[in-house]
């Protein structure tokens, strides 16, 4: 299930499959640019980022984001498809949901910016990614088979708030993302891990 798929920075993932997939890019290395869809789920710079998404972009990529995006995005002339939470849409072949992604407890992600997650599908398996997000009433009904789940605290949920999360959805196999830069430790991944039910898998790619 997660065959060419990874965790490249932060929240930013990848998945090379027959379609190529980014979430997030954020300080991409060099230029792809092979991306066929690029899901954003916020306007934080962390997670859009115009001078990553140049490096993963080409002429028909479609750009799929949260609607504020489309005021002032530099790509709004391009190909963008400007999504709501609670919503199901279709792309390149792909079903996706949008998930609301927002804090219960704190005020950096308010609900009322109607950020997203994303549950989509691919090569059916079902692919949850969350966003920055706190466990809530929203994303506790979520099923999947993968989960990608921030754990660093402070803006998201901590890894032990992110464990108590997904034991409750019960995925198949939990991602950690957004900790080891801007907040959480290193450890955080390992950590969060160690608190999952025997039964779900945890892929550890930020150490």
């Amino acid at each position: 299930m997660l065959k060419n798929i990874e965790v490249l920075t932060h929240s930013s993932i990848r998945f090379n499959r027959k379609v190529v997939i980014y979430f997030d890019p954020y300080k991409i290395e060099k230029n792809y640019n092979d991306a066929d869809v690029i899901f954003i789920t916020h306007s934080h710079y962390d997670h859009y980022s115009e001078e990553d998404i140049k490096k993963v972009i080409k002429d028909n990529t479609i750009i799929v984001a949260p609607f504020d995006l489309g005021k002032d995005s530099e790509f709004k002339k391009r190909n963008m498809l400007l999504v709501k939470p609670n919503k199901s849409y279709n792309v390149r072949g792909l079903d996706f949901k949008t998930i609301p992604a927002y804090n219960t407890n704190k005020n950096f992600h308010p609900k009322y910016n109607n950020w997203v997650g994303y549950v989509i599908n691919v090569d059916n398996t079902t692919y949850y990614i969350a966003g920055d997000t706190d466990a809530t009433p929203d994303n506790k009904t979520v099923k999947c088979d993968v989960a990608f789940v921030p754990i660093g605290g402070t803006y998201t949920m901590d890894y032990k708030e992110a464990a108590e999360f997904v034991n409750e959805i019960k995925p198949k196999i939990a991602v950690p993302t957004h900790y080891g830069l801007i907040c959480g430790a290193k450890e955080d991944g390992e950590n969060f891990a160690k608190l999952l039910n025997k039964n779900i898998d945890c892929k550890v790619y930020i150490k």
